[in-house]
């Protein structure tokens, strides 16, 4: 791992190089492919250095990083073109990276806990620095003071279990099974507001709104799966007081879920309707996490992935529309047929795959997620039923509302992609509908 993380670190130089910009993110791209390249993982932690490790379930996360990454550059290119601060942005962008693999790849409990919060200072700077309205600053405070809130009973938590066990190795934690509720509510609440649960989610759509697009992507692509990861780690020594109080997550989620959907449903603004989108995905990745299942488990992972390349494309084709038109209210992106017809396929596709049509990922996780809920209880059936309908509306919505209409009559021409814009969504869209040919790597690491 350890080669990997030295690789990143020899890019910070290189950020200060005058026009670098696009030689660093042929770099990292080109990282994620030896990334791709080394895939030797299985379900126990491989190329283990002192602290760091892998195996399958950061693999996929890792990867994903290096991927979004690299895309996140390819579509910040008006910071490139405007000279908007691009060498600190760069810089901020391959922090965010160290911090975000270091955090995936930490077999330590504590070591996680530090990158984890770590990572929220790039996304800020980013939030803060390259963001667009001025309640970007509250944006910022919000992200910040609900992720803080939360983090304190976690950190007292780990020390807790330091205390008591001297180990801090999740492959050694797997040993202990703790029985404390304070305890598990502490280390849960974290991860429950990072993911976000509904009832703590209302700093996302606001700190979407505001960020620039390589901030949404980010957020949206890898920072709500961090929550997840941790989830997935901490439930291997919580699994008791888990059977025990798991009801209580699930339940507000796909409640939640549900309320959600109906709230896109009238979004005018094409971000916040995405935002809140990732909610509506995240509650179901949650409910599946919770019910500790080895197909919820599996599921659940696969719709982190799925989700994490679909909305962060959804996001990037906002931010195209937003750069020729200036705005990202729904009254004036109408009619986009007329005015990008070349778009509009990119657009259909991403949108089926936020609904999860056949062959993307999102359709493996959502369909075993809902088998792993139903066979957890039945009854959650209706909520699962109306979500689905309703996760379907929204995104037709979206795409009916955004390309069909009258085109808005300030605009009188219509207007072609770029090749990078064509290239960044293909990206996002290829590996989305490629993945589920290799789905064992997703399904079969338990």
């Amino acid at each position: 791992m350890l080669k990997l993380i030295m690789m990143i670190f020899f890019l910070l130089p290189l950020c200060f190089i005058n026009n670098s910009y696009w030689m660093v993110q042929n770099l990292i791209f080109f990282f994620s492919f030896i990334f791709i390249i080394m895939n030797n993982y299985e379900n126990y932690f491989m190329s283990i250095s002192y602290l760091f490790g892998c195996d399958l379930i950061s693999y996929g996360l890792i990867l994903l990083s290096f991927w979004i990454i690299s895309l996140m550059l390819m579509a910040s290119e008006s910071i490139f073109k405007y000279m908007n601060y691009m060498n600190l942005f760069q810089l901020n962008i391959v922090f965010l990276l160290i911090f975000l693999v270091l955090s995936f790849s930490s077999m330590n409990l504590f070591m996680f806990y530090m990158f984890f919060e770590s990572s929220l200072i790039p996304t800020l700077f980013l939030i803060l620095g390259w963001g667009y309205q001025p309640e970007r600053l509250q944006a910022g405070i919000y992200l910040l003071f609900y992720t803080l809130l939360v983090s304190l009973p976690m950190l007292i938590g780990i020390f807790y279990i330091y205390y008591n066990s001297s180990v801090m190795n999740f492959y050694l934690l797997n040993n202990f099974n703790y029985n404390f509720e304070i305890l598990y509510f502490s280390l849960l609440l974290a991860f429950l507001v990072k993911m976000p649960m509904f009832l703590t989610h209302l700093w996302l759509p606001k700190a979407h709104v505001e960020a620039p697009v390589s901030g949404s992507m980010i957020l949206a692509g890898i920072m709500l799966k961090l929550g997840g990861y941790g989830l997935v780690r901490v439930f291997s020594f919580l699994q008791i007081v888990g059977l025990k109080y798991n009801f209580i997550w699930i339940s507000i989620s796909l409640i939640g879920g549900f309320l959600i959907s109906l709230i896109c449903l009238r979004q005018v603004d094409l971000k916040a309707l995405i935002a809140y989108s990732s909610v509506v995905h995240m509650s179901i990745v949650l409910s599946g996490l919770m019910t500790l299942s080895y197909t919820g488990m599996c599921s659940s992972y696969t719709l982190m992935i799925a989700h994490g390349l679909c909305s962060s494309g959804l996001f990037c084709l906002a931010n195209i529309s937003y750069e020729r038109l200036g705005s990202r209210s729904l009254l004036i992106n109408k009619g986009l047929l007329n005015f990008m017809p070349s778009m509009a396929l990119w657009w259909f596709l991403l949108s089926s795959a936020n609904m999860a049509a056949p062959p993307t990922l999102n359709l493996l996780g959502e369909i075993l997620l809902i088998n792993s809920i139903v066979s957890w209880s039945w009854i959650s059936m209706y909520m699962l039923s109306l979500l689905s309908f309703f996760s379907a509306a929204y995104t037709l919505y979206l795409y009916s509302y955004t390309q069909h209409g009258k085109v808005f009559e300030g605009l009188y021409s219509f207007s072609g992609g770029f090749m990078r814009e064509f290239l960044l969504l293909i990206l996002h869209w290829f590996p989305l509908n490629l993945l589920i040919m290799k789905s064992d790597i997703c399904m079969l690491w338990l």
